[in-house]
């Protein structure tokens, strides 16, 4: 007998039609405790700035979280449903899902009795394992939850994926959608037609690639005679400048239609995104300073105190803060600063 959940149809809706999802920050104190007056600042800031969902406890709210020892998994989670449940609108609620079959099985069960939508599944913990392994352990956790599959880029702690895979992957009926993040054009194209020869048509794509996010949500991709496009975003770049993520998204949906020709803003705003994630993401160094890069903008914002993360290693590399300076004066209007200072306080109440 199946313990499995499903999602609502509204909530289905949001996620097939494509929307913008935030991967959620942790807002630390400088002892390293959850400051959740910040914390909730931020959960408020995204859905005023018209996210459709909130992705927790994934790489963005740091892995570290998922320690039984740090002790923050259930209480980041449970802050930021609380928070969700403030709107009257209905809100895609992904939690982040780690480790080996044992714990993730149990992760995805807490996630699902705080009202949790999807599991963002990482097979970071499956470094050696063969595909057969890796999809048993799927298959053990869609039994719980529906499955926001997850192509996590090795410098992140992710590994290659066969084509082979994804289709097998796909082919798991309570798979719901699949974050692309493999940051690597090929390995794109895999999951895509991988989705495509499965047969599915149900299953939302979501690109996870900080650096071609609007290459990803403005190209169509034909295989096995079906044309499928990556219609949203689950992303750490989405985590500050929110505002204008969404509004880019919307602008995009209406302009870039199958068949329609692409505008040339558009394309120049793609390079724009594309260097300023570089200097947020500290792409020169590996991203070693990626986390510390988005609290370093949230910071400037007023939403952080300081770019306090549970890994003493990940800080600002030398000469990140220059880079971050360098896009900030050179795209001005990819920043939504404006829009925070209007409303900072009340999200801080």
């Amino acid at each position: 007998m199946t313990n499995r959940t499903h999602l609502p149809s509204e909530i289905s809706s949001i996620l097939k039609s494509g929307t913008v999802i935030p991967a959620h920050p942790l807002a630390l104190d400088e002892r390293l405790n959850l400051d959740e007056k910040r914390q909730r600042a931020l959960t408020r800031y995204y859905l005023a700035a018209g996210s459709g969902g909130l992705a927790i406890g994934v790489h963005t709210t740091q892995f570290e979280i998922h320690n039984p020892e740090i002790g923050l998994y259930r209480p980041v989670l449970e802050l930021c449903m609380e928070t969700i449940k403030e709107q009257p609108r209905p809100v895609v609620a992904v939690a982040g899902i780690c480790g080996r079959t044992e714990q993730a099985t149990r992760e995805a069960q807490m996630a699902r009795d705080l009202s949790y939508h999807a599991g963002l599944l990482s097979m970071a913990a499956f470094q050696k394992a063969t595909d057969e392994e890796m999809l048993e352990h799927v298959k053990a956790v869609a039994e719980i939850l529906p499955i926001f599959g997850f192509y996590l880029q090795p410098l992140a702690g992710g590994r290659i994926l066969s084509f082979n895979f994804w289709r097998r992957f796909a082919e798991i009926e309570n798979v719901v959608a699949i974050k692309i993040a493999p940051f690597n054009r090929y390995q794109t194209i895999d999951v895509v037609r991988a989705v495509a020869a499965s047969g599915r048509n149900d299953i939302a794509l979501y690109t996870g690639n900080d650096d071609a996010i609007v290459y990803d949500l403005t190209s169509t991709f034909t295989f096995c005679g079906k044309s499928l496009r990556i219609v949203g975003g689950l992303l750490g770049h989405w985590a500050f400048w929110t505002k204008s993520a969404v509004e880019l998204l919307n602008r995009i949906h209406v302009e870039c239609k199958p068949g329609a020709n692409i505008p040339a803003e558009i394309i120049s705003l793609g390079l724009q995104i594309t260097d300023s994630n570089a200097a947020v993401f500290d792409a020169a160094n590996g991203y070693r300073g990626c986390i510390p890069g988005i609290h370093e903008i949230l910071r400037r914002q007023g939403f952080l105190r300081g770019l306090w993360c549970l890994n003493p290693r990940e800080r600002l590399s030398p000469g990140q803060i220059e880079e971050i300076d360098r896009v900030y004066q050179e795209y001005p209007h990819l920043n939504d600063d404006m829009f925070v200072r209007e409303h900072l306080d009340e999200w801080m109440r």
